[in-house]
């Protein structure tokens, strides 16, 4: 039995990936100009994974850590979102337990200086992503509506 003809007999993910893929890939092409930029700019990756992540053609998964930010970012109706997690949780039904579990995020924009130098300015960048994270970290710690304990 050849390659193909077994990939033809035997179903398994690549299909239902290319289902999901396909749902983004409308959905982005329906946003202006600039969603994929802004899309790589907030998940931190390079335009050439928006292209795999958006085109059904690359067999490569979306991580579903990203998901919230696609949808966000790319401004997700409820009913494309609902279509988008069904064929999602048809691809990888382990995966949506664990975006169901995680946190939700949501992206804002800072003008920051430019330090004249790409490599400190990515190491500014770096910093103010690191400074984020902890502190988001640290107020999930915290109760809603309670300050956080005082050290005697």
């Amino acid at each position: 039995m050849t390659r193909d003809s077994q990939a033809e007999r035997e179903p398994g993910p690549l299909p239902a990936i290319a289902a999901y893929k396909a749902i983004l890939q409308e959905v982005v092409e329906r946003r202006p100009s600039g969603t994929r930029q802004r899309l790589a700019q907030a998940l931190h990756k390079a335009r050439s994974f928006i292209t795999q992540i958006t085109n059904p053609a690359y067999a490569a998964p979306i991580p579903a850590q990203h998901l919230s930010t696609i949808f966000e970012v790319c401004h997700f109706s409820p009913g494309e979102r609902q279509r988008f997690i069904s064929a999602y949780a048809l691809a990888h039904p382990r995966r949506l337990v664990a975006l169901a579990a995680g946190s939700r995020h949501r992206t804002i924009h800072l003008v920051v200086p430019d330090l004249g130098d790409e490599q400190r300015n990515h190491e500014f960048q770096q910093m103010v992503q690191d400074f984020a994270t902890n502190l988001g970290k640290f107020a999930r710690s915290v109760p809603l509506g309670r300050p956080p304990s005082e050290k005697v």
